[in-house]
């Protein structure tokens, strides 16, 4: 069975670009695993941020598979280079980890439940994104990280 890549994220991607964007690189993504994306509502109205982002995180944790890796999408995190993250998703596949949880938050971040259940937190930059653009970039790197373990010239 294939590795199976899963995000998710609050809020749908509203801009046709980056929306068309994500449906290439999900497609490139197929020939090496399966990717899906599971959406969670974001929560409108008047509520205190912190009560929000505590509320935001169990909606996300709640969509995690029981046996899923965890890696969380934070500006507090490690960044990696290409080659770090080509080297994790061969760890990953090596070890028989079948499927990986990639979660984005909304525009508070994510709560601290949810970085204490990631077993890695990484950041793509110290320049802050869209939430999401930082959809397109993180299916770009996956795309770039199996290019790399598969040897193609996409990396180069």
């Amino acid at each position: 069975m294939a590795m199976k890549f899963e995000l998710i994220v609050l809020g749908k991607t509203n801009e046709e670009y980056l929306a068309a964007g994500i449906a290439d690189f999900q497609k490139r993504l197929q020939r090496y695993c399966q990717v899906t994306i599971k959406t969670v509502k974001e929560r409108r109205g008047r509520i205190a941020d912190k009560a929000r982002l505590r509320e935001e995180g169990s909606q996300l944790l709640a969509q995690v598979a029981a046996d899923s890796l965890i890696v969380a999408l934070d500006r507090t995190g490690r960044q990696l280079s290409s080659l770090e993250l080509a080297e994790n998703i061969g760890r990953w596949r090596d070890s028989g980890k079948r499927v990986v949880t990639f979660i984005i938050g909304g525009p508070l971040g994510l709560s601290p439940e949810v970085l204490e259940r990631a077993a890695m937190v990484i950041s793509l930059s110290k320049m802050t994104f869209t939430h999401e653009m930082a959809r397109l970039l993180l299916f770009e790197q996956l795309y770039r990280g199996f290019a790399i373990l598969a040897g193609t010239k996409y990396h180069k």
